[in-house]
Order: C-alpha cells, then sequence, then structure tokens
C-alpha cells in the first residue's frame, strides 16, 4: 500500500493502480467491510491530490471514467449512486424504473427481497473525491431515462426483419414480446422513436403464405401490447399491414394468437378515429368469425371490440349483415358467453328493428324465455326482455301476435304455462319491469275473444294499432 505522505509523481501511477484493486471491493460487497476499504479509497484520492497539488501540469487522470464509477442500467457516470436489496449500487432514477417492473438485482440476478433502496452516500463521497482530482464536471441531477430496457429494439427488430434463420427469427419475437410486457417504456420507444417499426416488424408476415405459428404467435402478441398504449393507438391502427394481418391471424394460428388479434382490435376500437378505419376493414368479418368459433377468451374480446364499434351506425349495420345476429346466437344457444351476447343483442335489436326478424326467425325467443326463467341474474333479465320487447315490436311480430299466425300466442303461452312477465313486472323498479309491464298490456289485448276479432276486420284493426302505438312509446 502506498504510503500516505507521497508526494513524488511517480507514485501517482501506485496509487491508481491500488486505487483499483479497493474500488471493486467496495462495489462487490455493499460499501466494504466496516467501511475500511472506502476509507482507503477516500485516502488514495487525498494522496493523489496532493500530488496533483504539486505537480499542476502533469496529467496524473486517466481518460476512462473508472467502471465501478459507472451505473450498469444507465451506462454513465452515477450521480445518485443508490444502495439496494442485494448490496449492489445503481443510479436512482434507473433502478427506480427497473423495480417498477423486477423483483431482482440487474447485475446479480438474484431476487430481492425487498425493493426498498437508500441512498449510498459513502461511494457517492469516493465518486466526488474522484471527479475533483480530474475537474470531472459530474452533473447536478440525474438525466431523464429515456433507452432503459431499449438499447437492443433495433437488433431485435433487424433480426425479425432480415433473419439469418427460422430459429433465430423466432427467438428475436420472442425476446421482443416478453420486453414489451415486461417494459412500458419499450412500447412507447419503439413504436416512436425507431423508424418504420411497424412496418419492418409486420413485413415478414405480410409476404410469408405460411408463418411459423410460433413467431407470428409472438408477433401479435407484442403489437397487442404496443397496441395498448393510447400514444400508439393511430398509428399502429393506419399502418396498412396492422389490420389484414389481425384479421388473417384471428381465423388462424395457435389459441393465443387469435385472442391477442382480437384483444389488440379491442383496444384499438377504443379511439374514436380508428372506428371507421376498422368498420371499413376485413377486420370486421374476422371479429364475427371469432364469436361464432372462437373460445371463451377470443370471444370476449371480440365481443368488447365489436360493442365499441356497434354505436356507430354504418359499422353496426355492416356487422349484422356480416353475420353477427346468427354468430351471436350460435353462441348463446350453447350457453357460451350468454351475458356479454345477450347485451350486444339487446343493443343491436334497439338500434336496428330489423334485425328483430332475423332474430325470431332463428327461434331466439325460445332462448329468452328460457334465460328469463332461469336467470339471477338482473342485468340478464334486462337484456333479455329488451330483445322479446324489440321482436314484438316488429309490425311482422304484432302481426303474429295479435292475428294469430304461424306464432299466434308465442308471449302468451309462456305466460300463461310460467308466469314470466308477471315475475319481471313484480321486481324492484327498472327497465325490465317497465317493459315487462308493456308486455304483460300486449297479453291482455290478446284475451280479446276470438270470435268478436274474426268476426270484426274494424276491431281487428283497431288491436293492431293500438298494440302499434304502446310499442312506439318513450321505454321505461
Amino acid at each position: 500500500m502506498a504510503d500516505s505522505t507521497a508526494d513524488e509523481s511517480t507514485n501517482a501511477d501506485t496509487l491508481w493502480r491500488e486505487l483499483h484493486k479497493v474500488l471493486p471491493e467496495i462495489w462487490y460487497d455493499g460499501g466494504g467491510k466496516d467501511h475500511c476499504e472506502i476509507d482507503e479509497a477516500i485516502r488514495i484520492l487525498t494522496c493523489l491530490r496532493k500530488i496533483e497539488s504539486k505537480n499542476p501540469e502533469s496529467d496524473i487522470s486517466p481518460v476512462e471514467v473508472p467502471k465501478e464509477f459507472i451505473c450498469t442500467l444507465s451506462n454513465k457516470i452515477m450521480i445518485e449512486p443508490m444502495l439496494i436489496a442485494s448490496g449492489q449500487t445503481f443510479e436512482k432514477s434507473y433502478i427506480l424504473e427497473w423495480l417498477k417492473h423486477e423483483r431482482t438485482c440487474p447485475r446479480t440476478k438474484q431476487v430481492l427481497y425487498h425493493r426498498f433502496m437508500i441512498p449510498n452516500h459513502l461511494i457517492n463521497e469516493v465518486i466526488k473525491e474522484w471527479c475533483r482530482i480530474h475537474n470531472f464536471d459530474r452533473p447536478k441531477t440525474s438525466d431523464e431515462v429515456i433507452d432503459l430496457f431499449t438499447g437492443d429494439l433495433e437488433s431485435l427488430l433487424q433480426r425479425i426483419s432480415c433473419p439469418t434463420s427460422v430459429e433465430d427469427q423466432t427467438e428475436a419475437a420472442k425476446e421482443l414480446s416478453l420486453k414489451a410486457k415486461r417494459f412500458s417504456s419499450v412500447c412507447v420507444y419503439f413504436v416512436a422513436k425507431i423508424p418504420d417499426s411497424i412496418t419492418r416488424l409486420l413485413t415478414p408476415l405480410s409476404i410469408s403464405e405460411d408463418s411459423n405459428p410460433e413467431f407470428l404467435e409472438n408477433i401479435v402478441t407484442a403489437l397487442h401490447i404496443f397496441s395498448t398504449f393510447e400514444k400508439n393507438k393511430t398509428l399502429v391502427a393506419e399502418n396498412p399491414l396492422v389490420l389484414p394481418l389481425l384479421a388473417k391471424s384471428m381465423k388462424q394460428g395457435t389459441v393465443l394468437t387469435r385472442i391477442h388479434s382480437a384483444a389488440t382490435v379491442n383496444s384499438l376500437s377504443y379511439t374514436d378515429s380508428n372506428k371507421i378505419i376498422i368498420g371499413n376493414s376485413e377486420v370486421l368479418k374476422a371479429l364475427i368469425h371469432v364469436i361464432e368459433e372462437g373460445d371463451s377468451l377470443a370471444t370476449s374480446e371480440a365481443f368488447s371490440a365489436l360493442s365499441n364499434l356497434c354505436p356507430v351506425k354504418e359499422i353496426s349495420e355492416k356487422a349484422v349483415s356480416e353475420g353477427l345476429i346468427r354468430a351471436a346466437i350460435k353462441k348463446i344457444k350453447a350457453g357460451s358467453n350468454v351475458s356479454m351476447l345477450l347485451s350486444l343483442l339487446a343493443f343491436v335489436s334497439t338500434q336496428n328493428h330489423q334485425t328483430t326478424e332475423e332474430m325470431d326467425n332463428l327461434g331466439l325467443i325460445y332462448d329468452l324465455f328460457s334465460i328469463l326463467r332461469n336467470s339471477n341474474s338482473l342485468v340478464n333479465d334486462e337484456n333479455a326482455v329488451v330483445i322479446v320487447y324489440n321482436i314484438c315490436k316488429s309490425y311482422k311480430a304484432l302481426q303474429n301476435v295479435v292475428l294469430r299466425e304461424e306464432k299466434r300466442d308465442v308471449v302468451l303461452e309462456e305466460e300463461n304455462k310460467h308466469g314470466t312477465f308477471t315475475r319481471l313486472e313484480n321486481q324492484e323498479a327498472g327497465r325490465a319491469t317497465s317493459l315487462a309491464k308493456r308486455i304483460l298490456e300486449w297479453i291482455l289485448r290478446l284475451l280479446t275473444p276470438l270470435s268478436d276479432v274474426d268476426s270484426n276486420p274494424e276491431l281487428q284493426e283497431n288491436i293492431v294499432t293500438s298494440l302499434f302505438n304502446i310499442s312506439t312509446v318513450e321505454k321505461g
């Protein structure tokens, strides 16, 4: 060890060698045993400062900043060193960002038993001394974290868009999707900061007819996560490769691919400017396909997307023409996703009364009666009654009920056998109760003697007119 009274400039190299020996001990054991390494480092730096003061023109400081002064996350000299549970020290703003997503030490990879951190004043003093000796301009405050977790995104994108092998391309896509899941900064940076990132990401899929299922799954997963950030929604939806890929992915690929594809459309559909873009694309038909054929999770995402899109009348009409009613009823009859699909059909039947004829022709009213008899859900009751009401409200259905044609007494039979609408009428006030009362009014008019109706065309016309007027009153 160098003598602290050394005053020859030739001793500077020796002092630096000793300093580089003690610094790793300070960093790797969380500050040194009993702080003796810290004291030794400060003693060496003090000696170096004395040598510099006696040899002001000598260049005793190395050009390179000691690696122990560099935060392994920021790759810059530390400004606010913070000690974490593993005993390692990192720049404050960067380790804060890391610990938002991870519970491991960035250096040792060990699981941290807590996420608390404390300022490492001792190490901060060592860095201050070094900066003072070398006239190093150390920033006063931490820079904004911009590139944490994003440093290798360009190389990952290069491996995906210009692959050296299918295996490496798939591995790069997997790494990207994992990064997107773990770090919010990756999602924002990837879309906004890397030129043509979405186009480069999706081009391999757009030029290949048969994509590797695992590769497709990871790309769609990453795209879904990117789409959940508000700043990305418009950029993602407007890219010409995105919606065709999502439509294709909802019809093929793994179960997870279909779920994430529908979820991506759902996420994008929350932005008003995206709704017309989505409604005018082939995605709409793909969403209906998912409702008809997809599993419960995919159906749930597709339902949410359509719920966001169908308030736009043009999109709702197109969805109906693409088979929405048939697909939803198929799932309801199978007992899958019943609650959400009832709410969708209730909305569509209220918005467009022409849809009620299709619902009636597909026998939905019998399923609705069954739901009303067995439901413990007030929401399901309300949506089922809304659909029954709207079916009965259509002019053709009114003729069937009043004129006793093919379906002359469907509603009346349900009430006579099960008292379905009387039970609903006696519930607490609500929309279901209000509509049940209206349906009961129609039933009462049905009880007019048949002989009177059949023999009196004028009475027949008055009943039809009366029922139609009742049905057009504002719903409660």
